[in-house]
């Protein structure tokens, strides 16, 4: 059993429009499905309608994909979580161009909360000596998001 690639992250939000926008306008990504789906029978869970925005940044079937879940039958419940804490506390993608993405952010009122900086790619479990550019930013949602860069800009 061999595993190829991260399939997808899901994202609950309450507002889909500005989280949208964060993630085709700032990040980059490509919106290639927006609809509403129904789902049940999970966990016990009843019927859920939900609105889902799929955004990808290539056409091959086995890379990651994002997921943004505004439910539409129940509100969302939980707030994102902080930095270091237990779960999934932020999630990265590679870019091409983080200071474009800054000043995207910026221009966007959406908070910097890190960088863009450099960083040894030993901080990347690789051998040392190479730079990863990275920023940390805010969604509209309060989830942290990473953006990185490999060498310097």
């Amino acid at each position: 059993m061999a595993i190829h690639n991260v399939s997808h992250v899901a994202v609950g939000v309450r507002d889909m429009d500005p989280m949208l926008a964060f993630y085709r306008d700032v990040i980059g990504l490509e919106v290639r499905f927006d609809d509403t789906e129904q789902f049940g029978g999970v966990e016990g869970q009843p019927v859920v309608r939900r609105r889902g925005v799929y955004l990808r940044w290539s056409d091959d079937p086995h890379a990651p994909f994002l997921v943004l879940d505004q439910q539409l039958t129940r509100p969302i419940s939980g707030e994102p979580k902080v930095l270091y804490q237990t779960g999934i506390h932020h999630f990265g993608f590679w870019v091409d161009d983080v200071d474009a993405i800054a000043s995207r952010a910026r221009a966007g009122g959406h908070e910097v909360i890190y960088g863009p900086s450099d960083a040894d790619t030993s901080a990347y479990a690789e051998p040392p000596g190479g730079t990863i550019r990275l920023l940390l930013l805010r969604d509209p949602e309060g989830n942290i998001v990473q953006a990185d860069q490999r060498g310097s800009a």
